[in-house]
């Protein structure tokens, strides 16, 4: 047998086996190329034609991007024309994360960058957290407000900042610095919690909206729709050019009630004294200046401030941040007695010639505990003018006996006590008149007679605003009826130039049984300023209009029986009375009702008094009279207008002087 022919090859190797493992492998092969080439079409089939608009959508996402542009915010003007908030070209620095590198060249350039503009610790620390929360893509704010000279030193460097732009916009800009800060208020950052308790839509392309006053009050109307841009950007989200622009719609023109020399009069007039001045149109609830003392600069919030800066305004003893007009509660004292009066007649419990005597002081049967007149001597037998014109407090202890404290409640919370006005301001507080209820609920005792005296001349647990106090003024001006107080005036479209005016609120009138117990108590508050006796008569002796005020001063610390009478003079500073003064002018046609208080004034008559009859000459007659009898002309203010009608002011030397304390 030969080792090399067929056989011994067919012994060694099975062709035919062979051959049918190989077709076997291969008809798998190709069974399974086969079921590939099947899913693969069927999955190109689904995503080209079955999901094509899914994903056709999905890829002009990835190309085109629709980004918020901020709305120019609404300008806000006084009832004249002033410009009290408008919007001013500013540069912003802005960084683009992802064209800097990682963190190590991050810092780098921001301290290349601080030898060219001016970086503050804060600053960069704002700008990193904001780096944190923001695309790499996109610019993130480092430094607004840059001025002129920044600007140039950085566009002769800027090659060297690669990453690094600036871009001009708006920002808000307040004009009159401190003047009417409060009432107007101030923009600033949104904050996490804004954002949660907003709809987020809302603050589309914004980076400030309002914190306080009408910034805050009014923002729906001053915010104005977003705009938007289409921008083509590639996978990455970087923005690759600009398709189009659809612009926003601007926020509306506000125009105030406030009238800015009426409020710098006051604010001037307060001098160096802590408080507040309310001044109202009783005819339509109109606010003609609202003074909140200290002020502070609204623009220091725009600019930005360090963390120092911040907190020394915080920690500030003055309060300047802090609004007295709307959220300080004071005792009223005695500028609430006109309204214990018409409480008198309207239950019945006195009548206008109803006599009482002041000894200087009384007490309570059964009591050895003395209640005292703020004159120790006395004043004899006082009706119902009489106590009004000389603020007899012993008059108003037996009418607050003969009222009790339940029929007190009840008159006094109808003239705004112990409620929140409702002024289109955000912050408002309601302040207090306490009753027997009150008492019982937050305090667990029982009322007492003394509670109802003190509560009687305006202390105790009374505690008013000072926008309460001109409300009840001129409510009493109008003899009952009121409008809610109100500080927009009207709105204005910016883009048809159309002017809106808001219509007043009327309040429910006060109806008296006898309308003529009004004329009684306003004729008494007149005799305040026209008589020789009145506590007021230094205000009203020279004035071409009639005035009818009452005073009052607020008692800060209380003596002991014991402890002898001081003046206030005597007094350290933080224990001298609050001093208050309301009025309404002209007495037969009101056209202004005011509230002063002055903290740690002392007397009302003689430091409260003239604020408001300031801020009524500048709103009746156009200039400032007090002060400037002899010389009218001589003033600061505006030119002197002529209001038909008003008697020739009589020489203020011929006037005698008179008593100057009051409660």
């Amino acid at each position: 047998m030969s080792l090399f022919g067929p056989r011994r090859r067919d012994a060694l190797k099975n062709v035919y086996a062979e051959r049918d493992a190989f077709l076997r492998r291969a008809g798998v092969a190709v069974v399974f190329c086969l079921g590939c080439v099947i899913l693969l079409v069927a999955r190109l089939s689904d995503l080209q034609i079955v999901e094509h608009e899914h994903y056709l959508t999905r890829a002009d996402e990835n190309r085109m991007r629709v980004t918020p542009v901020a709305p120019v915010r609404g300008l806000i003007y006084d009832r004249n024309g002033t410009l009290l908030a408008q919007n001013q070209p500013a540069f912003v620095l802005e960084v683009t994360p992802e064209q800097v590198g990682n963190s190590a060249a991050m810092d780098q350039l921001l301290q290349r960058l601080s030898h060219i503009v001016t970086l503050t610790d804060a600053d960069i620390t704002r700008f990193k957290d904001r780096v944190r929360k923001s695309p790499r893509y996109r610019g993130v704010p480092l430094r607004s407000n840059l001025t002129m000279e920044e600007v140039a030193r950085y566009e002769v460097d800027r090659y060297e900042f690669p990453g690094v732009d600036i871009n001009a916009g708006l920002t808000r800009n307040y004009p009159l610095g401190a003047t009417a800060s409060h009432l107007v208020g101030y923009v600033g950052g949104i904050s996490e919690e804004e954002l949660r308790a907003a709809n987020e839509s809302q603050f589309l392309g914004l980076t400030q909206i309002g914190k306080s006053g009408v910034e805050k009050s009014e923002e729906d109307l001053l915010r104005g729709e977003p705009g938007a841009k289409i921008i083509e950007a590639n996978a990455y989200g970087r923005p690759l050019r600009e398709l189009d622009y659809r612009r926003g719609y601007p926020g509306r023109n506000l125009y105030l009630s406030i009238d800015t020399k009426v409020q710098e009069v006051a604010e001037e007039a307060m001098g160096d004294y802590e408080g507040a001045v309310v001044a109202i149109d009783p005819r339509n609830g109109e606010v003609i200046a609202m003074v909140s003392k200290p002020g502070f600069d609204p623009q220091q919030f725009i600019t930005g401030m360090d963390t120092a800066t911040y907190s020394a305004l915080l920690k500030d003893p003055s309060r300047p941040l802090f609004d007295r007009a709307l959220q300080g509660l004071y005792p009223p004292g005695s500028t609430i007695k006109p309204a214990m009066a018409l409480a008198g007649l309207e239950f019945g419990v006195v009548t206008p010639k109803d006599t009482f005597y002041c000894g200087g002081a009384m007490s309570l049967p059964g009591s050895s505990r003395k209640y005292h007149c703020w004159k120790r001597s006395g004043h004899g037998l006082v009706n119902m003018a009489d106590g009004i014109k000389e603020s007899c407090d012993i008059y108003f202890y037996n009418l607050a006996i003969a009222l009790g404290i339940d029929r007190m409640y009840e008159a006094m919370t109808g003239f705004g006590f112990g409620h929140k006005t409702g002024i289109d301001l955000p912050l408002e507080k309601a302040g207090l008149y306490p009753s027997r209820e009150w008492k019982r609920r937050y305090r667990h005792e029982n009322w007492y007679p003394g509670e109802t005296l003190n509560v009687g001349i305006g202390q105790g647990y009374t505690l008013v605003t000072p926008l309460q106090l001109a409300q009840m003024t001129a409510r009493i001006a109008m003899r009952g009826t009121g409008f809610r107080p109100h500080v927009l005036h009207a709105t204005e479209d910016p883009i048809t130039r159309k002017i809106t005016e808001v219509q007043p609120e009327p309040l429910p009138k006060i109806d008296l049984k006898d309308e003529s117990n009004w004329d009684t108590v306003i004729t008494a508050m007149e005799r305040v300023t026209q008589e020789v006796h009145g506590t007021g008569y230094s205000i009203g002796r020279n004035s071409p209009y009639p005035i009818a005020a009452k005073t009052g001063s607020a008692q800060v610390a209380s003596l002991r029986p014991d402890e002898p009478r001081k003046t206030q003079d005597q007094l350290p500073l933080k224990l001298r009375d609050h001093a208050l003064f309301i009025a309404f002018a002209p007495a037969d046609d009101p056209k202004i009702a005011v509230a002063v208080i002055a903290e740690h004034g002392g007397h009302g008559g003689s430091v409260a008094g003239p604020i408001a009859r300031q801020v009524m000459d500048q709103y009746l007659l156009g200039y400032v009279l007090y002060g400037n009898e002899k010389n009218p002309e001589h003033t600061s203010h505006v030119t002197p207008a002529e209001v038909p009608g008003l008697k020739a002011p009589t020489d203020a030397s011929s006037a005698g002087a008179e008593e100057d304390d009051d409660r």
